[in-house]
């Protein structure tokens, strides 16, 4: 009688927490609003709201784009310019609402800004700071804070926009982070359209060394084009588990034929682990649609039980970024690890969530706004070629290396031309060994809008661009022509550019920025 009336009580309890999540899903779809310049959504109703009521609560949560707490009012990010090195928080429109953007347009003006710190939205101080001197520590750089931007349910809103070399850190083993064989959930929004195969572009628990200490170490999302074990079925990008010594597909080093490739837009990720016997990999459109579940059974052989160490890694893979670089790319939205292992129907009411939110979207809904047209992505190399994953009871060979970054070259004197109607501010934001990335920041010094822009300048070092971003490029020999996309053509009297350019290239021996700028046909002051 006693077993019995145990049983039934947990049962209620299952049953309570399902209804719970129920009702969270009816309520984001009867609740949520948008207006231009202001988005809410139901009391509740956001993902760790959800995350909550499903018994698995958010221990760290990080979003560019908006807050993740329907009550949250706090900030979202930082920003440093480059004119004087000064920083800037970045906050919400209102509590629950989407990122403030005005603020950081306003402090960036004239000048380049990066992202230094991710704040955490949970209460746990799980905030992430880059990889780099005066962030984390290491030998990273903060990615540029104007790469890409876009609207959120018509609200404007930037990315973190990570290139080789970026990457964010934080040592959460003091402050709630699962550790051990705890179990773990998280999620990341990320983009189908800015990846490469270069290790890794992870975001969840990782090693507080920085070092790839072995199996079940790392218990991450990785998303991009790398076929860690080989075999893999097209060229992706896919969703895979960063579990140390490995990219998973699936539940063992063979590939996973359930996987498929997710070249959308926005992208939906998801990786939960119960940090002994079992694993779930989902993936789904942001925008529109459920979640397809690419993988769900036993963990790998030799990673039961689990070892995380309750570092958060967001951009770059576990063995990173202290004593080398990152060599991925990719883009983050915002994501959340929760402590616990969440259930189908939490995970099913954050994606209705996230549809929801409308992404790309003017207005709310499923509209996207134009993509960035993209040239080709360089694909950096790995020093050695990893050995698979190893029965228990061997000895892993480590995850290999990443190479140094140069320091970046300094950007260009300024130089004033007299009556000149525009000015240009072109900035190495990072580089490595043969690559670099560069924003150019576009501003109307005239008194009359620019209407359709087409900017020319040419290299002194042989440098090519391999992949643009917030417009098109032509390069003949070291004559570069930019234009306009079809969602940042206008440029208003005294105003910047909003969608500025921004690209990686390759370069070899020197790379000195261009010192001549012309805009429809108009010489530029260089800034």
């Amino acid at each position: 009688m006693k077993s019995f009336i145990a049983g039934d009580h947990r049962l209620y309890a299952r049953s309570w927490k399902a209804l719970l999540v129920l009702l969270a899903i009816v309520g984001l779809f009867a609740g949520s609003l948008s207006m231009k310049g202001l988005s809410t959504y139901a009391a509740g109703s956001l993902p760790c709201d959800l995350y909550a009521a499903g018994g698995t609560p958010c221990v760290a949560a990080h979003s560019t784009v908006r807050a993740l707490f329907s009550a949250y009012s706090g900030n979202l990010y930082q920003v440093r310019r480059s004119s004087d090195s000064t920083t800037r928080d970045i906050g919400v429109l209102s509590a629950g609402g989407d990122a403030n953007t005005a603020t950081q347009d306003s402090f960036c003006a004239g000048t380049s800004c990066v992202i230094t710190i991710i704040y955490d939205q949970s209460g746990h101080g799980n905030s992430v700071a880059y990889q780099g001197t005066g962030g984390a520590g290491g030998h990273d750089t903060a990615s540029n804070a104007t790469s890409e931007s876009f609207t959120v349910a018509g609200n404007k809103v930037y990315s973190l926009y990570i290139n080789p070399g970026n990457s964010y850190w934080h040592d959460g083993s003091s402050s709630g982070m699962p550790k051990g064989s705890s179990p773990q959930g998280a999620y990341m929004i990320t983009s189908g359209t800015h990846v490469n195969s270069g290790c890794c572009f992870d975001y969840g628990n990782s090693e507080t060394d920085r070092k790839a200490d072995g199996a079940g170490a790392m218990d991450a999302i990785y998303f991009g084009t790398s076929c860690w074990f080989g075999g893999c079925s097209g060229s992706g990008p896919w969703a895979q588990a960063d579990l140390e010594y490995g990219l998973f597909s699936g539940g063992s080093t063979a590939w996973n034929s359930n996987q498929r490739a997710f070249p959308d837009r926005y992208v939906t990720t998801m990786l939960k682990n119960n940090g002994k016997t079992q694993m779930a990999i989902k993936a789904g459109n942001a925008q529109s649609g459920s979640l397809t579940t690419l993988y769900n059974g036993s963990l790998p052989n030799g990673y039961n039980p689990m070892k995380q160490q309750g570092a958060i890694i967001l951009g770059s893979g576990g063995d990173c970024c202290a004593t080398n670089n990152n060599l991925s790319q990719g883009t983050f939205y915002e994501g959340a690890i929760v402590a616990g292992y969440p259930s189908d129907a939490t995970d099913a009411a954050v994606q209705a969530n996230i549809v929801a939110a409308g992404y790309g979207s003017t207005s709310g809904g499923s509209t996207p706004t134009p993509t960035p047209t993209h040239g080709i992505t360089p694909t950096p190399t790995h020093g050695t070629t990893p050995t698979p994953t190893p029965t228990q009871g061997t000895t892993p060979t480590p995850t290999p290396t990443q190479g140094t970054t140069p320091t970046p070259t300094a950007t260009p004197t300024s130089t004033p031309i007299s009556g000149a109607t525009c000015s240009v501010h072109y900035a190495i934001t990072n580089q490595w060994q043969g690559g670099f990335g560069a924003s150019l920041t576009i501003t109307n010094t005239g008194s009359t809008a620019i209407n359709g822009w087409s900017l020319k300048f040419s290299f002194p070092n042989g440098q090519t661009i391999s992949q643009l971003w917030n417009g098109t490029a032509t390069q003949s020999g070291s004559a570069v022509t930019v234009t306009n996309a079809s969602y940042n053509a206008s440029i208003p009297a005294g105003q910047a550019l909003s969608s500025e350019p921004g690209f990686n290239g390759t370069w070899n021996g020197t790379n000195s920025s261009p010192t001549a700028f012309t805009l429809n046909g108009s010489a530029c002051s260089v800034v």
